[in-house]
């Protein structure tokens, strides 16, 4: 027994080593692919400007309304919205439901690799692709407006990186799990345009939970939505969130989405025909 104990420690260490292999590879494939399209990144950034616009509103209301947050707090919000907003975008149900209706899901099929990573992994390395054009539009916006100008603390800014990367990885997995539907309909697509809905008014990016009345805080605070920007970006910016609270509610719905996508890509599978190929 101890001795097939230590046969397999190795193995596994084997195995870790030879995914982070790939990983890499495939990270840096697709970083290569998307500097490709550079001028498409330049205009993916600016469409994700709208937290930009949305600020202004805010701090014209703010001027002649009564509201927790002050002028320079909106704008730092806001901010920090378009810089979680552009790494945390996903559209990984559009090429999902692209490859099963056209048939090329079967060569993914193929590999010793779910398919699932090569999408995750491309929008992994697109956040790369467009961090510089992310990065000159917040000193655009710092010259222009520089009484909102701040530098997070070291352990703020970590922190606040890596639920940054949790709400991807979450919002992410969210619509990976609403892709699988494309198995049994072309338009998958209606589910992710539905919730985008709730997405917009309920995930921080038209607002802050600040500003809605405390029933629909009370209520957002248990959906997913809020945690896929306004968390990340109020924990950025400074604002106070229940950093405890927060971590769980990401962590029960990652395990709820993860699980309910393993059991649609198995069923999804027995329906799956290759119908495009």
């Amino acid at each position: 027994m101890k001795k097939i104990q230590a046969q397999s420690q190795p193995e596994r260490s084997h195995g870790l080593a030879r995914f982070a292999r790939i990983g890499r590879t495939l990270v840096s494939v697709y970083y290569a692919y998307m500097v490709e399209y550079r001028a498409e990144l330049i205009l993916w950034v600016l469409s994700g400007s709208l937290p930009i616009i949305l600020m202004g509103v805010w701090i014209q209301a703010s001027q002649s309304g009564n509201f927790a947050l002050s002028e320079i707090d909106f704008s730092r919000y806001f901010l920090a919205v378009f810089v979680v907003r552009q790494f945390s975008v996903v559209w990984v149900i559009w090429e999902f439901e692209r490859e099963v209706v056209e048939g090329k899901l079967s060569f993914r099929l193929l590999q010793p690799l779910n398919p699932i990573w090569h999408h995750f992994l491309s929008h992994f390395a697109e956040r790369f692709a467009r961090m510089p054009f992310a990065v000159f539009l917040i000193a655009l916006f710092f010259v222009l407006y520089p009484q909102a100008f701040w530098i997070p603390a070291p352990g703020q800014l970590l922190l606040a990186l890596f639920v940054t990367f949790l709400a991807f990885s979450l919002r992410f997995l969210m619509q990976y799990t609403m892709a699988m539907f494309a198995f049994w309909t072309e338009r998958a697509t209606a589910l992710e345009q539905f919730s985008f809905l709730f997405f917009l008014f309920l995930s921080g990016m038209i607002a802050p939970l600040e500003v809605f009345p405390p029933q629909v805080q009370a209520i957002a605070e248990w959906t997913p939505f809020p945690y896929l920007i306004y968390f990340p970006a109020s924990l950025l910016v400074g604002l106070p969130v229940d950093l405890g609270k927060g971590l769980l509610v990401m962590l029960i719905w990652s395990v709820i989405f993860f699980v309910l996508y393993r059991w649609l890509w198995r069923r999804g599978l027995r329906q799956y025909s290759g119908m495009g190929a």
